[in-house]
């Protein structure tokens, strides 16, 4: 570098490594004082989201829901369908919809075709009946509404 005493001006070998440790502790202690903020940041997220989680704990509603004893009905497994399945399901589905759509009832009316197609297919779930319904003749058990 050059002899110690040629640079008068500048500082000692022992001043520039001391000035050289105090610019890194103070960048330690501004990296410490962000990521202190940004934790206490991240604690009133938590607690915040953590009190919106128990307003919509409903678990104290169950005491007063009665009991449902339904049998569950085993859910399909998803069929595989691979390229000549698909194909075939959507010519049968395409050709379904333009029967449907040239169906004079749903011509007339779509919504009024649509819910009675709803009422036929429908399965009736028989719980006590109070009074008779003559709707509950007419969706007697599921029926395909030929179109």
């Amino acid at each position: 570098m050059g002899k110690p005493g040629s640079r008068p001006e500048s500082s000692t070998k022992a001043d520039r490594k001391f000035e050289k440790k105090l610019e890194f502790y103070s960048k330690v202690r501004d990296t410490v004082a962000s990521l202190t903020a940004q934790k206490t940041i991240a604690k009133k997220n938590l607690r915040s989201r953590q009190k919106k989680l128990k307003a919509y704990n409903l678990s104290s509603l169950s005491e007063f829901l009665p009991d449902v004893k339904a049998p569950r009905q085993p859910t399909p497994k998803k069929l595989k369908l691979d390229c000549k399945s698909r194909q075939k399901l959507i010519l049968k589905e395409t050709n379904q919809l333009k029967a449907v759509l040239n169906h004079p009832a749903f011509q007339s009316d779509p919504l009024a075709a649509i819910h009675q197609h709803l009422l036929n297919t429908q399965p009736v779930i028989d719980e006590k009946p109070k009074k008779k319904n003559k709707k509950s003749k007419a969706s007697a058990g599921p029926e395909s509404m030929d179109m």
